[in-house]
Order: C-alpha cells, then sequence, then structure tokens
C-alpha cells in the first residue's frame, strides 16, 4: 500500500472550510484577543456550531470520534483511507493559518478530544455522547516534571466503583473552558509507567478546581490552566481504554494519545509558518524582491535565497504530517512517523516565523503586521506535546530498536 502525496478532492471542502474561517473570523480578530488574554473569543461559538453540525454529516474531522473513522471496519485488500485523522491534521493546519491560540479555542475541538478518539472504547465514545458534547482538555505535566511523561505522580485510586483523583496539573490548554479534562494518573505507584491510566474527568465536578491562569509568550487567546484535584471522585467506567495493568506492554497504551495528537500539533506549526510565508514573500517582492524558482539560490538576493530554503523546510514538514494522518488512517503503527511530523514541522514552525520577523526588519518587529505574534505563537508548538529533544529521542529509540531503558 503506497500513498498517493495529492490530496483527495473529497478533502477540498476540509481544506476551503477551515481557510475560510482562518481568514474571515480569526485573522480580523487575532490581535484583539491577543492583547486580551484570558478573555473567551465568543466569536468562535458560532464556528464550533458549524464544526459540529458538519462532523454530524461526516464532513469534517471534527469531535472526539474525527479521529476513529472507520478504523473499526474490514477494508478490502489494497484499500487506501483518508478519513478522520487526516481530516484533523487538514483542519488544524489551514485554521492555525489564520490562527493557532483561536484555533486551539474552538469549543469541542481540544487536544482531549484527540485522546478520546485514540483509546477510548464504542461504549465509552457513546456514553460521552458520541464525542460530540465534549470539549476535552488535556491534563498530562505537573510541577515536577515537564517531558517525562512516565513521571506522573497524580493518583487514581480505586474505590469501590469509583477512582478517586489526587495530583495537580499545570499548563492545560483549554483548561478553564473545556467541559471535559482528559487526566493521565497512576492507578498504582508501584507497578511503575505500566499503571499510568487517562481519565475523563468533567470540568465542573466536586475535587476539581482550576487554580489559576498563566500568562504566556504565545497563544494568549488560548487560556492555559493550573488545576487540582482533591479527592476527585469518578466512575469507573471514565478510564479510557482498559483498565488492566500490564506489565509487560508498560507505557505503550497510554502513549497510543500521541500517535493522534503529534501529527495535529505538527499541522498546527504548518499552518503558522504558511502564513509567515505567504507575509514574508509579500513583503519582499513589494520591496523589489523576485523568487525565482528557476535560478540556482546562489545567483539570486540573499534574502530570496533564504526563502527558498525555508520553503523546503516547510514542504518537507507538510509531507512528514500528511502521512503521519495517512498512516494513522490506514491503521499503519505511526509512532515514529508522529514524532518525525512534530520534530520537522516544530523546529521548522520556530525557524520559518523568526527569519520572516528578521528579513521583514522593523516590519516584521512590529505590530503592523502580524509577522512577530505568529513568532511568539510558534515557539510553543515545538514544546508541547512532547520537545524537540523528545521527539528526536523517540526517534532514534525507533530506528535503532532501543528501549527507553536503554537510549535516555
Amino acid at each position: 500500500m503506497a500513498i498517493n502525496l495529492e490530496l483527495p478532492k473529497k478533502l477540498d471542502n476540509t481544506i476551503d472550510q477551515a481557510r475560510q474561517a482562518a481568514l474571515q473570523i480569526f485573522r480580523p480578530i487575532s490581535r484583539k484577543y491577543d492583547l486580551a488574554e484570558h478573555s473567551y473569543p465568543v466569536e468562535l461559538d458560532t464556528l464550533a456550531s458549524l464544526y459540529n453540525g458538519l462532523a454530524a454529516t461526516g464532513q469534517a474531522g471534527a469531535g472526539a470520534a474525527g479521529g476513529r473513522g472507520d478504523a473499526n471496519k474490514e477494508r478490502p485488500e489494497g484499500y487506501v483511507a483518508n478519513g478522520g485523522n487526516m481530516q484533523s491534521v487538514l483542519n488544524s493546519m489551514w485554521a492555525s493559518y489564520g490562527d493557532v491560540a483561536l484555533m486551539l479555542s474552538i469549543p469541542y475541538q481540544g487536544l482531549g478530544n484527540a485522546a478520546i478518539a485514540a483509546v477510548a472504547t464504542d461504549e465509552q465514545l457513546e456514553m460521552l455522547g458520541g464525542g460530540d458534547e465534549v470539549w476535552a482538555a488535556m491534563a498530562i505535566t505537573e510541577p515536577s516534571f515537564g517531558s517525562d511523561s512516565a513521571a506522573v505522580t497524580t493518583t487514581a485510586t480505586p474505590d469501590g466503583d469509583d477512582y478517586v483523583i489526587n495530583g495537580e496539573k499545570i499548563f492545560v490548554t483549554a483548561g478553564s473552558r473545556a467541559s471535559h479534562i482528559v487526566v493521565w494518573a497512576s492507578v498504582d505507584r508501584s507497578l511503575g509507567r505500566a499503571a499510568i491510566k487517562s481519565f475523563v474527568v468533567p470540568r465542573e465536578h466536586p475535587g476539581v478546581t482550576v487554580a489559576r491562569l498563566e500568562h504566556k509568550l504565545g497563544i494568549r487567546a488560548s487560556d492555559t490552566a493550573v488545576i487540582r484535584f482533591e479527592d476527585c471522585r469518578i466512575p469507573k467506567e471514565y478510564l479510557l481504554g482498559s483498565p488492566e495493568v500490564d506489565v509487560k506492554k508498560g507505557f505503550g497504551g497510554v502513549m497510543q494519545t500521541f500517535d493522534n495528537t503529534r501529527p495535529m500539533v505538527a499541522a498546527m506549526a504548518v499552518g503558522v509558518s504558511r502564513a509567515s510565508l505567504e507575509e514574508l514573500r509579500k513583503l519582499l517582492e513589494d520591496a523589489g524582491i523576485e523568487i525565482d524558482y528557476d535560478k540556482p539560490a546562489a545567483d539570486q538576493p540573499a534574502a530570496a535565497a533564504e526563502f527558498i530554503r525555508l520553503e523546503a523546510d516547510w514542504e518537507a514538514s507538510y509531507l512528514l504530517t500528511l502521512r503521519a494522518a495517512w498512516m494513522a488512517d490506514n491503521k499503519k503503527p505511526n509512532s515514529l512517523e508522529a514524532s518525525m511530523s512534530k520534530a520537522k514541522a516544530g523546529r521548522t514552525g520556530t525557524d520559518v516565523t523568526n527569519k520572516a520577523v528578521e528579513l521583514a526588519s522593523t516590519v516584521g518587529y512590529s505590530e503592523r503586521t502580524l509577522l512577530e505574534k505568529w513568532a511568539r505563537d510558534s515557539k510553543i508548538l515545538d514544546i508541547f506535546e512532547g520537545t524537540q529533544q523528545i521527539q528526536q529521542l523517540i526517534i532514534a529509540r525507533r530506528i535503532l530498536g532501543k528501549s527507553s531503558a536503554e537510549l535516555k
């Protein structure tokens, strides 16, 4: 089975919808909500209703079920799918072309929704209203660790028909706005990382407290919360996936979440980079610098040669991201490819947006364009869902066939 690098026409609607939202809804209010940090972008409510309506008719990769597609259906030999994962990635990409923070703020489109799609059973998805009634934030990071997800200290203690959750989570995107929170917690600290499970917890629930909102460098329109769980009691059915602790399988079950979410974050970086490149091209052409693809880079002005280099990196990021999503849709293990897309797109995003500010000179550093904002926003895309260094470590382990214990 081979990937075709040309997107099928059935995805044109997904791209067009997201691009129109980027240009007509996000860009006009982008600066407003960047300056008004923690203010809720009310303009997004209408967009969320539209997305949910499209998802219900199978026209958009939205909601918790967006990444599932027809994953459980038997397919004839040679069948190639471009389903929910590809739709979600393209939606994230072109919405971020407008404003990544506003994209992250769209109700019912949270990273936790992708996590639910990755590991929830069909029964759990039905219990959650098919995903359309859930806006899920993702709570992994704690004050004691950043990138080492296996260092989770939050506990979920079995008690009768319930789990009792205790702990604190930081840097929870949309944590004060989402209806639910996907929480990583250990059901038995003595069993190590194999006992780490993910739970769906309603935000407005006894024992759940939004302690504070962070002030940030970028993505200011998206709130980022500290959330405390104090004797938070939830039914056992809210543990996503299997409750069994398989020490041999280790951390693999809950880490499957990242195979869905990392290509989505890569797509965000691709979208922001595309916006910066297009704005930079316009400014260079206005300054009389022509970008000629028929000439060697060495025979062109330095700014044009640099633009061509940045665009080549962007193209590589774009293709790696599509590959990771395509593999997920076609039931192929994509952990390596998900990390490759995230590493390349995250690094390219910061490079492209910062170079765009540099090459645009005073215009790029001022607020006359959105270039400086995109540079601030892009930094987090190289950090959350696993830093650049973590992605390279995962890639090295996969390629060399080393375990996490053998290669740290």
